[in-house]
């Protein structure tokens, strides 16, 4: 058994700026409020997509979903409509939809952009030490 985090005040909360709602363009959603308890699950037990428990349904249908509603802007949505209810322990930054524990709140490092990778691959450096000591450690010297 999982305990779910949606209340019926939450997800009163939380439905309307879902997509797949009767009315709306395209397929409607089968079960928006077990597909956000499957995500939710995910993120509060740090747990992977392919451990998620079989009641939520495949994982890959969950993994798949979860990464278009975050092409189409869904996820700060249900954040926002969250905190407005008074309680959200979720949060959406430039690093995804992720649990807002006291660890995850504390300030990160960004992290390094592709074009900054890609100026000090162009610049010369090296992805791996080229030393003596590392190539007879590895066996190649």
């Amino acid at each position: 058994m999982v305990d779910n985090y949606l209340s019926e005040e939450l997800w009163r909360a939380v439905a309307p700026v879902l997509p797949g709602k009767a009315g709306d363009p395209g397929c409607s959603g089968r079960d928006n409020r077990l597909f956000l308890e499957a995500v939710f699950w995910i993120l509060r037990t740090r747990s992977g997509w392919r451990n998620l428990p079989p009641q939520f349904g495949k994982w890959y249908t969950a993994y798949t979903r979860y990464h278009r509603w975050e092409r189409k802007g869904v996820w700060p949505r249900v954040v926002v409509a969250l905190s407005q209810s008074g309680a959200c322990d979720f949060q959406y930054d430039e690093f995804g939809l992720r649990f807002a524990s006291s660890a995850a709140t504390e300030p990160r490092e960004p992290s390094r952009s592709l074009a900054e990778t890609h100026e000090d691959l162009t610049r010369g450096a090296t992805a791996f030490p080229s030393s003596e000591a590392t190539a007879t450690a590895i066996g190649t010297g």
